[in-house]
This record gives structure tokens, sequence and C-alpha cells, in this order.
């Protein structure tokens, strides 16, 4: 079937993270439907954790997930700011950074403390309300000197160095702060080593984290070599290449658990530039591991289990829950990987089923863009909110329940199940922007609220592809005037 379809693709992304916010919200809230919510977060433990994001149809706030999220969304405006300034979002974008870098300041409260988590899973979800309602536990959960967590210390120190990076002309105060609290993250990871998850048992059921916290130390050393081109932090991601498995792991998955696949691409970009010529040999191994991976998306490895499966529309499929998220990921990566070999002096990718050229790289991530919104099989789009045919029933506290705005009546925990949760109507409320779990590896969907493997959205699902839709937008306009 030929791939000919056009689609504007404006990137009204940055409103899903409105939809997620936690705490008071301001004047400028894009989503109106939603309204504050974890106004008392901390307060039992003494400590001020209100604002953040919920990840995704629940009301706990998983640190690990939602520094990713801040990491995705950050690199891409990094890679893609024009495009996303030109669709008029780049404010909005950066708004949704600082959302989440106000909250990770709040939680990191002494050099080796950062609270992790607030609220739990088990009450969490026994529990059908609006966030605006919540009766729930609010425990927080913190790692420490001894309770480390290098993994989720070393993800909010990516996300602030990362952020820095982005808000460093418009807020050059704020983006020194972050890069304050990063370094003091990074090192308070690298000292006290061992997993989050070990540490803080009730996220081992949500988020353990299963490739360890060497990937994580890793990436933040990157995104704090970008941030602060001191080689301090190059030497760390050089010396560590081979011990932490940044030039072993042959990875065909880029998760806001495994991070290797994007420290390969980003280590490839250093390639480029003059002044890491002595750093050649490591960094062509990183290279090498960072194009596995892009091949493997490409199905142009040696061998089934070498290359990421396809659905027969033609959508990656790494896993069964979830799978958009590494359909996200993995469109990022490649299309950032085609920038890259535009400026190398190879060129094209080689990979044992053939050579790919930048372009070709670039249309494959048009491919899964295209199918995510709804050039698939059953003509859905998988992104909330945008065409005539897209999930209705997103797995969504606040979405499936009349608007606090609307009614201000107490809705309880079983109630929301009794009432709600179970109806089959639509939700009142649409979490445009949301990029849903979707479809399963025969291309088949569901749109049932329970059906959460499916219909349930999370912010990282959707950070990665802000500046590839804008990106995208720019290229369709230029074909559109071009028309005229």
């Amino acid at each position: 079937m030929e791939k000919t379809m056009m689609i504007k693709r404006k990137p009204s992304l940055s409103f899903l993270h409105h939809s997620q916010r936690s705490g008071r919200l301001p004047y400028n809230q894009r989503v109106t439907w939603r309204d504050n919510s974890g106004l008392t977060d901390g307060l039992e433990q003494g400590v001020d954790l209100v604002g953040g994001y919920y990840d995704a149809g629940d009301h706990v706030k998983f640190g690990l997930p939602m520094a990713f999220t801040v990491t995705m969304l950050s690199w891409s405006i990094i890679e893609y700011s024009e495009y996303i300034a030109g669709a008029g979002e780049l404010e909005h974008a950066m708004e949704a950074i600082k959302w989440g870098t106000d909250y990770f300041i709040k939680a990191h409260t002494s050099p080796n403390v950062l609270w992790a988590e607030v609220g739990d899973g088990y009450t969490d979800h026994y529990c059908w309300q609006r966030p605006e309602d919540m009766t729930t536990s609010r425990q927080a959960y913190k790692i420490d000197e001894n309770n480390p967590g290098s993994d989720l210390a070393g993800e909010t120190a990516a996300a602030m160095a990362a952020a820095s990076i982005v808000l460093r002309k418009t807020n050059p105060h704020y983006s020194h702060l972050l890069l304050h609290h990063a370094q003091q993250l990074f090192e308070f990871g690298d000292k006290y080593r061992g997993k989050y998850d070990e540490s803080i048992g009730v996220v081992k059921n949500y988020y353990t984290s299963v490739s360890g916290h060497e990937d994580e130390l890793l990436w933040a050393a990157m995104w704090l070599y970008k941030a602060t081109d001191n080689h301090r932090y190059l030497s760390y991601v050089i010396d560590n290449a081979d011990s932490f498995g940044g030039v072993g792991w042959s990875i065909t998955e880029f998760s806001w658990d495994v991070k290797f696949a994007g420290i390969q691409v980003l280590a490839s970009q250093l390639l480029t530039e003059e002044k890491h010529k002595k750093y050649k040999d490591v960094l062509e191994k990183y290279q090498s591991k960072a194009e596995y991976y892009i091949c493997s998306c490409l199905n142009k490895n040696n061998g089934t289990k070498h290359n990421v499966r396809f659905t027969p529309g033609g959508l990656l499929y790494v896993r069964q829950w979830n799978n958009m998220q590494y359909v996200s990921s993995g469109a990022f990566l490649v299309s950032v990987y085609s920038n890259l070999l535009q400026k190398l002096e190879q060129k094209n990718l080689k990979c044992h089923g053939g050579e790919v050229t930048p372009h070709e790289l670039f249309q494959f991530t048009k491919s899964q863009v295209d199918y995510i919104l709804g050039f698939n099989p059953l003509n859905m789009s998988y992104l909330v909110g945008f065409g005539p045919n897209f999930p209705k029933r997103v797995h969504h506290r606040g979405a499936s329940i009349v608007s606090y705005r609307e009614n201000k009546g107490f809705i309880g925990c079983t109630q929301g199940y009794d009432n709600w949760y179970g109806s089959t109507d639509p939700n009142p409320n649409i979490v445009v922007g949301a990029l849903v779990g979707g479809p399963d590896h025969n291309d088949e969907f569901t749109d049932k609220r329970g059906n959460y493997m499916q219909t349930e959205a999370c912010t990282y699902n959707t950070s990665p592809l802000v500046g590839i839709f804008a990106k995208l937008n720019y290229l369709e306009n230029m074909v559109s005037h071009a028309s005229y």
C-alpha cells in the first residue's frame, strides 16, 4: 500500500501535560476540565511535594517516568526547536518542562535526598476518582544515602541537565539552578549506588528498573556533558563505556527504563566535532550499538531475535502493554539519527540487510507517525483528540468522570467505579494529545476503559513526538504551499 497520506500535524501535544498536572493550576491552564489537586502532597513528611505530573490515568506521582518525560521533552526541543517554534508551541513545551523541573527542585530537599514517589499504586488502584476528589494515600517515599536509587537520581539529573539547555536563553538564572541540582544528583547517584526499587518496594509492581542503574548514570553524565561542556562528565561516559554496558549492550528498545540506545545515539553525535577526535575509538563503539538499535527498528539486522517485530499494518511492536511508548521513542531516535547521518562523512547507515539513506530513515519515522494518526487497518487515530476516529474511552480517571468544574459534588472511590468506570459511554472529557497504549500485534484495538493495556495513555508516550510532529507539520506546509 503506497503511503502518501497527507495529515496536518500541528502539535497540540503539550495539552496532554496540562491534563496530567498535579498541584495548583495556573491561570493559563489550557485543559479547562481539570482543577487543583494534591495540594497537601508531602505534608505528612514535612516537605512540600505539591506539583509535578501524574504519569498516566491514575494519581500516583512516580519519579522515574516523570523525569524521563521531561528529559525526552527537552531533547525534542533541543533537536527540533525551530519547528516547534514555527508551529507556535515552543513556549507551551517549555512551560511543560518547567512544570516538571519545578517539582524536581522541591523533591531534591538536600544533596543526598530525593523524594521518589507520592501516593501508592495499591490504594490508588482501588479507587476510581477525579484527582480533585482524591481520598487515597499520599504517602511519600524517598531515596537517600541508606536507601540508594542511582537510576532515579541519574534520570532526574539527566532531566534537569537537559532542561537547563532548553531554558538557558530565556531563563538563565533558573537554568543555572537546574544544573546545580543535576550535578548534585549525579554525584549522589554515583557515590551511593543501587536500584531505587530495592529501596522503595511499593514501586516494584509499577516501574521496576529492570535495566539496573548503570544506563541512567551514563545517561546523566552524557546530558551533563552536553549542558556544561565539562570533560569530567565525558570522561565518565568514556571510562565506564564497557563496564556499564554502554558499548556492550545491543538493545532493541528505548524507554523510561532502558536508556542504552539513547546514550548510544547521543555519543554518536559527538563524532561530528573535532574536539572529540581523541575519543573516536570508544565513541565509534557506542555508534555501532546505536546503529544496531536503528537497524533493528528497520528490520535490517541479521535474524529475527535482533529485530523489532512489526504488526501486519507496519507498526513497531515491542510488547503487549503500552506498546506505543516504544513506537514514539523509536521513531524519535531514528529521526535524530537521520539528521546525524547528514552531518557525518559516512552518510548512509550500513545494516546487515543493506544500506539505508537518511531520507529512508526519516520516511520510516513518518510511517510510524502516519500509523499513529490513522493510516492503519482500523483507520483509528491513537492520538486522542486528533481526527474523526480516536479512542473515546481512555483509561483515565479524570477524563472518564464529569469535570470537577461542572460538578463539584464529591465522588467517592466506589461511586466512581459504579457510575463511571463501567459505563459504555464515551468519556465526558477528552485528554487531547494523549497517545494511548495502542493496538495489539495484529493491529486490533478495543476501545474500552477497562482495557488499560491498550487505552491508557502515559506522559512519556507523547514527549518524544513533539519535535517530530512539528517537523512533519513544517514539511507538509512547505508541500502545500508549493502546490498552490
